[in-house]
C-alpha cells in the first residue's frame, strides 16, 4: 500500500481511474500528452501517460504494475509507479 500527503494508503484492491472531470489527450501539435482538467492543462512527461492510459478501473494496482513491468523489463515500476498514482490520488485527479 502506499500514502502521500494526506491520501493515507490507497484501499487494498485499488482500481485507479481518471476522475470523472479529468480526461487524457495527446495533442499533436505540441506532440506532448495532456491531462485536461477544469480551467487547467496538465502536461505530462516521461512514463506519465503509459501508465495513466492504464487507469481504466478495471485494473488494480497490481495488474498496472504487473503490465509495465512486462513492457519495461529493468524499470523499478515496483516503487515508482504506485508513488506516482499515489501522488495523482492525492491531486485528485486519479480516484
Amino acid at each position: 500500500m502506499t500514502t502521500g500527503p494526506g491520501t493515507g494508503p490507497a484501499p487494498a484492491g485499488w482500481r485507479p481511474a481518471l476522475s470523472p472531470a479529468v480526461s487524457l489527450r495527446h495533442d499533436r501539435v505540441r506532440d506532448a500528452d495532456l491531462l485536461l482538467l477544469p480551467e487547467r492543462v496538465v502536461v505530462l512527461r516521461g512514463s506519465a501517460a503509459k501508465i495513466l492510459r492504464l487507469c481504466d478501473g478495471d485494473r488494480d494496482l497490481d495488474a498496472i504494475v504487473a503490465e509495465l513491468r512486462s513492457r519495461f523489463p529493468g524499470a523499478p515500476v515496483a516503487e515508482d509507479v504506485p508513488a506516482f498514482l499515489d501522488r495523482m490520488r492525492g491531486e485528485g485527479w486519479v480516484r
